[in-house]
């Protein structure tokens, strides 16, 4: 194991579970997993428990700009596609609030570009 960690250049750490301050990774995952639960819990945060299985699946299919890629695809090594009841109800949202597909792809391409020119 310490010959792979040389050869990797990969600075070993050992961190505990009672003390995830030490570990800013964790911390920083910690984070994001609190903004996402608190953006789907109602306002007296009664039922954040009932969300966490959709929360830890968000974080995990969420893209990260580091990784250039999810949690998901590089465990799996393919993108996750949603879930045939997911999409339903996704397209059915969309066509609830009287979305444009064609307004949405301009705007999305338009973020897209914007970023890319940010990251330039």
């Amino acid at each position: 194991m310490a010959k792979l960690l040389v050869k990797y250049n990969i600075n070993h750490r050992v961190a505990t579970a009672y003390h995830p301050q030490t570990n800013g990774q964790a911390e920083v995952s910690n984070r994001e997993m609190k903004k996402i639960l608190e953006k789907m819990v109602t306002f007296f945060r009664k039922d954040w428990a009932d969300h966490l299985g959709s929360t830890l699946w968000t974080y995990r299919n969420k893209y990260k700009t580091p990784l250039e890629m999810s949690r998901y695809a590089l465990d799996f090594g393919k993108a996750c596609n949603l879930p045939i009841k997911l999409e339903h109800k996704v397209l059915w949202v969309c066509k609830k609030l009287n979305f444009d597909n064609h307004d949405i792809e301009e705007a999305k391409l338009l973020q897209l570009h914007e970023f890319q020119q940010w990251r330039s």
